[in-house]
């Protein structure tokens, strides 16, 4: 395959896309040419710092290499740690380039005005003679289970809440809601306090509060999330940002609590079924939902936001409508991915279902051993063979734990077992060096709403 003048093999094609290329690869090989030092540093909250150094062949011959391979670099890094900041060093062309494409109408303004709202600071890329030295501050949250807890997991589809004493549920309760199509922020507002109240009515007090939930929090403030779509912006600013704070507080007085995206809780309960650290939790359902514990049981602080991470250097790589940037993970690990491809198999979807309606009619060919379905399940389990080990050289994980609906069933199994292949076949050092599994049965007891209720330390 040859992309921008470079060659990249690719051993492990998936059967339903055969021009998908991996991400991962095109860099290994766009390196092998390339000789000119170039770093990449991005600023997020509290002067963090990402820091990449890197290199590119600076010459007219490769420019257009060069350009792709530094605007894959810079969003993946924007997504998978966050950041209003971009430092270039290196190179000033290379700078210029960049500094028009993250821009207000350039090719990555969603990214631009994304990443401005969740820092609430104007977003810029700028040029460094030296970038500034890495930075991180990662907190050691979660695991604490002694005291009555109260954990809360803010699903798109349903709402979960359980009641926690000295580390065993006592009372969980799952409720149908509909956060994504309401615009009313007391909904929300008001399905919080009933979920918190109807599991405080279970224990004999409440110690601290712990809360699972999609989208980006930073010091327990909603900076951005899917659930509150439908709000407008006014109305986000001044009902929902401090959501969680005002309902926990409403409620309970001052108490310890805790919000944390629901990928990391999710990484969180995964460390403590395994027993280990050094966790990712890859959650496939309606989008892709990530998060990560480190080595030392650490939640990091990073968006660790996937579904916007390049997995597909293909040119023709399907777009993905929310962003209309195109080979992102949300169209390879959700639900949409099995949409996706099942036309390719000849599987006809009514366009009158929902997604989570046409997923069910995969799945329920997957169980009958539909070989249709199996391929559209195998060439997923392809596309994440290769991007585990784009993901390996991002966080160097030991575990991952595949989770959601996708991952549910057979098509689960299949997936799981095409990912290991092609690792094995492909890569076999990483093959050796991470655990990709699907949760077992100590995992669902331990559950999200159970480990969120882990989240906050008690005082004193």
């Amino acid at each position: 395959m040859d992309l921008y003048g470079i060659q990249i093999p690719i051993i492990n094609i998936p059967k339903l896309d055969p021009g998908f290329v991996p991400i991962g690869l095109f860099n290994r090989a766009f390196l092998t040419t390339a000789a000119k030092p170039l770093g990449i540093a991005v600023e997020r909250a509290d002067g963090q710092i990402a820091r990449v150094d890197t290199r590119i062949h600076g010459t007219p011959e490769y420019a257009s290499a060069d350009k792709y391979y530094l605007d894959r670099l810079v969003k993946t890094l924007l997504w998978m740690k966050g950041g209003f900041k971009v430092y270039v060093s290196g190179d000033r062309a290379m700078y210029d380039h960049l500094k028009a494409v993250f821009a207000d109408g350039g090719s990555r303004d969603f990214d631009f005005h994304f990443m401005s709202n969740v820092y609430e600071r104007p977003f810029e890329v700028v040029y460094a003679d030296e970038l500034p030295v890495e930075k991180d501050a990662p907190q050691a949250i979660g695991g604490h289970l002694e005291g009555c807890r109260i954990g809360f997991d803010a699903g798109g589809s349903d709402r979960k809440v359980s009641a926690v004493m000295d580390g065993e549920s006592v009372y969980d309760e799952e409720v149908v809601w509909f956060p994504k199509t309401n615009a009313d922020p007391q909904y929300h507002y008001d399905g919080i306090v009933a979920a918190l109240k109807s599991a405080a009515a279970h224990l004999p007090r409440v110690d601290a509060v712990g809360v699972s939930s999609a989208g980006i929090y930073i010091n327990n403030r909603t900076m951005n999330a899917s659930l509150f779509l439908q709000i407008p912006k006014d109305l986000f600013d001044a009902k929902v940002k401090d959501i969680y704070i005002r309902a926990i507080r409403d409620t309970f007085g001052d108490i310890p609590f805790e919000v944390a995206n629901d990928g990391d809780v999710s990484a969180l309960a995964g460390m403590l079924s395994l027993g280990e650290p050094n966790v990712l939790g890859i959650a496939m359902g309606t989008s892709e939902a990530v998060g990560f514990v480190d080595r030392e049981g650490r939640i990091t602080g990073w968006l660790n936001e996937l579904a916007f991470v390049p997995v597909d250097a293909a040119p023709d790589a399907m777009a993905d409508e929310w962003s209309g940037d195109i080979g992102c993970g949300v169209k390879y690990f959700s639900q949409d991915a099995v949409i996706k491809l099942a036309p390719r198999a000849g599987i006809v979807l009514d366009e009158k279902l929902s997604p989570a309606e046409k997923l069910k009619v995969v799945q329920k060919r997957m169980e009958a051993d539909d070989p249709a379905a199996a391929a559209v399940y195998d060439s997923i389990g392809t596309y994440l063979g290769h991007t585990l080990v784009y993901y390996y050289e991002l966080y160097g994980m030991k575990h991952v734990l595949l989770l959601g609906r996708v991952m549910s069933g057979k098509g689960g199994d299949r997936v799981l077992a095409e990912a290991k292949r092609v690792l094995e076949d492909e890569y076999p050092a990483v093959a050796k060096a991470i655990l990709p599994s699907l949760p077992d049965e100590r995992f669902r007891r331990v559950g999200q709403s159970a480990a969120a209720a882990s989240l906050p330390a008690l005082r004193g």
